[in-house]
């Protein structure tokens, strides 16, 4: 079963405006974007070196999520916000573990969905649909989520790398707990989060947010702090080691140095639905 709801004409495409989904791609060493995301992404890199290494934490942190995920029972995902594909990606990580996970992709960037069939709908199981985090209703009850996902058993929803685009007035918290209620008992959220409580004395950190401002990309960068990112999970259980930096978060290799962890202002954790 493979589904795609792209259902748009390819003008509706923006390439005059960087885009956070193909500037991610570009820190990743990717090549689906434009010029536009380039120029506005090395302007970020060129203020915030660290960008860079960031991105590879939080794309490893989600492989090892997915895979716990999987390990742990989970047979179907959504994941909002899925961005550029690089692979692995969701379901491939998940695939390894058991091909029966069914995952239901979603980002709002119909230049995803132009991708969707030559990158995430490889396999059986996967689905598409062009949706936006901020309107949870029309996500939970569109066609592919209904064909995919069956909410009266335990899903994982990934939330990873996107909320810090949503401004504190669009109510990203009351944003998330519409996605926490509609999960059963036994579901788990995947989130991470960028942070500036790791780069308070680079000056370049609150100019790459003007980047993202100044120069016309569609969405804004909102660092959060600690307290603030853990909040979303609201009264889900953090399963070990908590809200932690990505690369200290289930790591597969040796523990992250400190120095190494200083370049990582991300926050990542999953927590689990009782």
């Amino acid at each position: 079963m493979a589904l795609t709801d792209q259902g748009f004409p390819v003008a509706e495409i923006d390439t005059s405006r960087p885009h956070p989904a193909r500037m991610y791609d570009y820190y990743l060493g990717g090549k689906d974007n434009y010029a536009v995301d380039r120029d506005a992404a090395q302007r970020v890199i060129d203020l915030v070196p660290d960008i860079v290494p960031m991105a590879q934490a939080n794309r490893a942190f989600m492989h090892r999520a997915v895979r716990f995920l999987a390990e742990s029972g989970i047979r179907q995902i959504i994941d909002i916000g899925t961005g550029i594909p690089t692979a692995p990606n969701t379901h491939q990580v998940a695939h390894e573990v058991s091909p029966d996970v069914r995952i239901a992709y979603v980002d709002n960037d119909p230049i995803v969905a132009t991708h969707a069939g030559a990158y995430l709908l490889d396999s059986g199981n996967t689905g598409f649909l062009l949706g936006d985090l901020r309107e949870p209703e029309s996500i939970l009850g569109h066609p592919t989520i209904d064909k995919l996902i069956d909410f009266d058993q335990p899903v994982g929803l990934m939330l990873v790398a996107i909320l810090h685009f949503v401004r504190d007035d669009e109510d990203p918290a009351g944003l998330v707990a519409a996605y926490r209620d509609a999960l059963p008992k036994g579901s788990y959220l995947v989130l991470s989060h960028g942070t500036n409580d790791f780069h308070r004395t680079n000056p370049g950190s609150s100019q790459a947010r003007d980047v993202y401002r100044d120069r016309g990309a569609t969405a804004t960068l909102n660092l959060r702090s600690h307290d603030e990112v853990l909040g979303f999970f609201g009264d889900l259980d953090l399963v070990d080691p908590g809200l932690v930096q990505p690369p200290l978060w289930r790591p597969d290799a040796a523990q992250p140095t400190g120095e190494e962890l200083a370049h990582i202002g991300f926050y990542s954790g999953v927590g689990i639905k009782r």
